[in-house]
């Protein structure tokens, strides 16, 4: 149960203070009276208060001069005037100078009780604001992007420089799972930017027709179904930074108002003619080659060089195995807090299987893979067979046939308790990505099948 607020009240009439006691007493407060500013100061400094209640006109120092006070050593405490009927201008000027409130003297105890419980509530919910974008800026912040990497770490040197230049579009170039959305959501909180303004889009999970409304937004009657207005992506990270993730996937049509977009930094809701200013970083991220899709005609050329005024690159997880012992026991760390179970480690044997694997979802399979491990350990350390990993016996490769002249090989191996429909499906997939070095629309060309369909 939550103790009862503590108010500090200061004024001079003793008659007043003792009627302002029962009244803080009777609203379910713990009150403090001081009977003037210096008495106050004394309270404040050998105790904790969590709300002030002062008068304004008081002798030797009036109310003003300690509001002054109490902003340069306890910023954090909301401050409420008592004023006297008739002086109200002192009043709005002491909330100029940082009070929160005001309230005449003798009003009703009710009124009194609502505005000092919404100042109350006002500071708590300021207070776990504070605390929440601290652990988010922690959590996304550099430092918590592990390797020993030289590639790795000149990315994140160029993404630390870039944080500091909002008005500048980034370009992010990496595999699927290298971690291009935590590399973006770490420039967004160094440069300074709130939890709420990071918004993320994925280009190619969203239907053609769809994207537009989803980014822009539109107005109520703009085409069939829009039954009210609505508001998009652009507009919810106003202020923060937008992630296009998967750009290259973005249709040619919607291309060209990107590109209105960074260059005029304004933009139009579907089906409106009234623009909007576009105040957000803009970062964009694929795992194609923009470069070759322009050749091929897929790609604007002229976006292509509006969004690459700084990019990055990320090196996928087989080009830096340096780094997977450090984000084993990173991962490993975060799911023995998640999963509240004993996680002793990982074998030897375990961590040569996992240093040979050329992971072709990068990190993020790297995670997924030791949160299933985890999961089948019971307080043991991780060994191989507890590693959803393709591993060949000695010899297997150099035993096998030779696909046949024109054919494309797929060598599939599970653990009998792991075959399954999906699992197979799943396999066949990642292998093709492999082979089409993460080209989506090349693997999905591969398998015969449209774009949406492989994505999903």
């Amino acid at each position: 149960m939550t103790p009862p607020a503590t108010i500090l009240a200061v004024d001079d009439q003793a008659s007043f203070r003792f009627l302002l006691e029962q009244q803080l007493a009777n609203a379910g407060f713990t009150p403090i009276m001081a009977a003037d500013v210096e008495e106050g100061l004394a309270i404040l400094e050998r105790q904790t208060v969590d709300l002030i209640l002062s008068d304004l006109i008081m002798p030797a120092v009036d109310g003003m001069a300690f509001l002054e006070q109490v902003r340069e050593r306890h910023a954090d405490i909301p401050f409420i005037v008592l004023t006297a009927h008739g002086s109200i201008t002192s009043a709005v000027e002491a909330m100029r100078r940082g009070a929160f409130d005001y309230v005449e003297k003798h009003c009703e105890p009710d009124e009194l009780r609502i505005t000092l419980q919404r100042a109350l509530d006002y500071h708590r919910l300021r207070s776990e604001n504070d605390q929440i974008k601290s652990h988010l800026r922690e959590r996304f912040s550099f430092q918590n992007i592990i390797t020993a990497c030289p590639r790795m770490k000149e990315a994140l040197e160029l993404a630390g420089r870039v944080a500091a230049s909002p008005q500048t579009t980034v370009a992010i170039y990496g595999e699927s799972g290298c971690g291009k959305e935590v590399l973006s959501r770490a420039i967004h909180f160094a440069g300074g930017g709130l939890p709420a303004g990071f918004v993320a889009v994925n280009c190619a999970a969203i239907p053609d027709t769809l994207l537009e409304s989803e980014l822009f937004g539109h107005v109520r009657g703009a085409f069939t179904g829009a039954e009210r207005e609505r508001d998009g992506k652009f507009s919810l990270a106003r202020g923060g930074t937008i992630l296009l993730d998967e750009i290259g996937d973005m249709p040619l049509a919607l291309q060209a108002k990107l590109l209105r977009v960074l260059e005029e930094r304004t933009f139009e809701k579907v089906g409106s003619n009234t623009p909007i200013s576009s105040d957000c970083r803009v970062i964009v991220a694929t795992n194609h080659n923009l470069e070759g899709l322009v050749t091929a005609g897929a790609f604007r050329k002229d976006l292509y060089h509006r969004i690459n005024v700084f990019p990055i690159t990320i090196p996928p997880l087989r080009e830096r195995r340096e780094d997977i012992p450090f984000l084993t026991e990173h991962f490993l760390n975060h799911l023995r807090d998640h999963q509240g179970k004993k996680i002793p480690g990982i074998s030897q044997k375990a961590m040569e299987v996992m240093l040979a694997y050329d992971w072709p979802g990068n990190v993020r399979e790297l995670r997924n893979c030791l949160e299933r491990a985890t999961i089948v350990t019971d307080s043991e350390l991780i060994r191989p067979e507890h590693l959803s990993i393709y591993q060949p016996a000695a010899g297997s490769r150099t035993g096998a046939p030779a696909p046949a002249a024109g054919t494309i090989s797929f060598q599939l191996d599970f653990h009998p308790a792991e075959i399954s429909l999906d699992a197979i499906t799943r396999q066949v997939l990642d292998i093709t990505l492999e082979r089409c070095g993460g080209n989506k629309s090349k693997a999905a060309d591969l398998l015969k099948v449209n774009r949406k369909m492989f994505y999903r």
